[in-house]
């Protein structure tokens, strides 16, 4: 599956539109977590912890978008992006949308 944030592959014709295609999760805080991270807060840096979890929530929605679009037949997903909101107190959603085509 070829996946892009641009909206055509280089040296291949789109031939049909399948349609958008989504993945997202939903990931919450974990307390122990939260505690290290707060402590990092107070001397400042990376949150590592965090960045590890986006990371992870990143790869699960990109996984679920290729999934998607496989059921529908697709080549590729072009167009790919990326977004984040808060849900709830302490968790958030991270959502991959593009277009499903077929190639030529």
């Amino acid at each position: 599956m070829i996946v892009s944030t641009t909206f055509e592959v280089p040296d291949r014709k789109i031939e049909e539109i399948l349609g958008i295609v989504t993945g997202n999760t939903v990931r919450a805080k974990h307390i122990g977590k939260d505690i290290l991270a707060g402590l990092k807060n107070i001397v400042g840096g990376e949150l590592q912890e965090y960045t590890d979890m986006l990371s992870d929530a990143r790869k699960e929605a990109l996984n679920r978008m290729i999934k998607d679009a496989e059921k529908l037949g697709a080549d590729a997903v072009v167009g790919v992006r990326f977004t984040t909101s808060q849900t709830m107190a302490g968790a958030a959603e991270l959502l991959a949308y593009g277009t499903a085509v077929k190639l030529k």
